[in-house]
């Protein structure tokens, strides 16, 4: 199928590379020429694993292209995938004035039948407000559908998520665009979900929310496990095995960050506000997040006493292990919160150091992970990156003014750690 993808970041991107991938002709837009002229030359401006790798074959075969024009774009797709950003703003609502002028350059350049679909995270009836903009724009008076098809993905896995999805959500108004949707869908085999589309929408929301309180109940078990000698790893593994619960999304953090989960959390908050209702279980997930990085913190400073002129080591700055994106990590949280109490920083992560540069400013970027610890008289680990767990735990030691580590992801057993004569501190164990 000829599909048009408007948005090439994190969502936009994998979406067009995978549809790719499948077989469907893909038009990618984005307003940034710079960024459409390295994708036409096979570069990348994310990392993603298996990214690059699907955008450079799917470019080679013809399959995928990039352009900065919203027209083309609509002229040469039957269906056109919106995939911009919907950034937070101050009160915890969703700028939507992206959404709006995508709708609206649609609008301008339909002149047939076109399906149009809400791929970006937006609250509730926004499939109405999109609807009402395009017929208010467009000149040509043709006829559409509006469809919600909300992302599951996460960074880092997002290939694998959109290859492999445990489900696709398709909300609608009419049975009109369904078969073609199911069709591009096809190659993915995985359940299909049509729906309205408001249900469609709130499904995303709820979802994202549901997660982020069940690392926030994780995270308060934590502070129980802490206080009376309990291992929340081995809570988490027995609650886990109950197949009602589950066991992913129980492991205690610093708590959850990145550009989804507090960004939806917050808006979901809001949306319930506009409909009367006042979500305080979701009030609440917000401020255990919050108070598990002032623990952590807290942590750290009952160790280490006075922080001022105090040279801590720190292995990770993304939000998360597999990616790049530093958007409200709470690495980068804690790096800033260590500075403030006149700590000095050496960092270390190995994907996104180039993009916290411009988030954390007088540290040392150090890229050997096993020469952050050097000279320092701490070493906090704060991004779950499998090559952490291969540290050279005896080269850092030595490496180390004072054999102290902060775990902040609980990638060592605590029992190991303490034979090899680190002052070792986790969380909940």
């Amino acid at each position: 199928m000829k599909l048009t993808i408007i948005g090439t970041g994190y969502v936009g991107l994998v979406t067009g590379a995978c549809f790719a991938e499948v077989g469907h002709q893909v038009v990618c837009v984005d307003n940034d020429a710079a960024k459409v002229k390295l994708l036409q030359e096979g570069g990348i401006p994310i990392y993603e694993p298996g990214l690059e790798e699907l955008v450079k074959g799917n470019v080679a075969a013809g399959r995928l292209n990039f352009t900065t024009s919203t027209t083309e774009g609509v002229e040469k797709s039957d269906v056109i995938f919106i995939a911009v950003p919907t950034p937070p703003m101050a009160d915890g609502s969703v700028d939507l004035s992206f959404i709006e002028k995508v709708a609206r350059e649609i609008a301008s350049a339909m002149t047939g039948y076109k399906i149009v679909v809400d791929k970006s995270t937006v609250p509730v009836r926004t499939g109405d407000k999109v609807t009402e903009t395009i017929k208010r724009y467009c000149k040509a008076r043709v006829e559409f559908d509006v469809v919600s098809n909300p992302e599951f993905l996460r960074e880092g896995f997002a290939v694998e998520d959109l290859m492999k999805p445990d489900r696709i959500v398709i909300g609608v108004r009419s049975q009109r665009p369904v078969a073609a949707m199911k069709e591009i869908y096809a190659p993915f085999q995985a359940p299909v979900v049509v729906t309205d589309i408001n249900s469609a929408e709130l499904i995303k929301h709820a979802s994202n929310s549901f997660l982020a309180l069940k690392i926030s109940y994780i995270n308060a078990l934590s502070i129980i496990c802490d206080a009376t000698g309990a291992n929340v790893q081995e809570v988490a593994n027995g609650m886990g095995m109950d197949a009602r619960i589950g066991r992913r999304f129980l492991d205690a953090s610093l708590g959850f960050g990145g550009s989804c989960f507090p960004k939806d959390l917050s808006a979901f908050i809001k949306i319930a506000e506009q409909m009367g209702y006042e979500f305080g279980l979701l009030k609440e997930v917000q401020r255990i997040n919050a108070e598990q990085m002032n623990r952590f913190v807290k942590k750290i400073i009952d160790t280490l006493w006075v922080l001022k002129d105090k040279k801590i080591g720190v292995l990770g700055l993304a939000f998360k292990q597999n990616t790049d994106d530093v958007r409200m990590s709470p690495a980068i949280e804690l790096c800033q919160r260590l500075q403030k109490e006149g700590a000095i920083l050496r960092v270390h992560d190995p994907k996104a150091m180039e993009k916290s540069k411009a988030l954390l400013k007088d540290v040392t970027y150090v890229d050997d992970m096993n020469e952050v610890a050097e000279g320092c008289d701490a070493l906090v680990i704060t991004t779950e990156w499998d090559e952490f767990k291969k540290l050279d735990l005896e080269r850092v030691r030595k490496a180390l003014s004072h054999p102290i580590l902060f775990d902040g992801r609980n990638l060592f057993d605590r029992t190991e750690m303490e034979r090899l004569g680190f002052i070792y501190k986790s969380i909940g164990r």
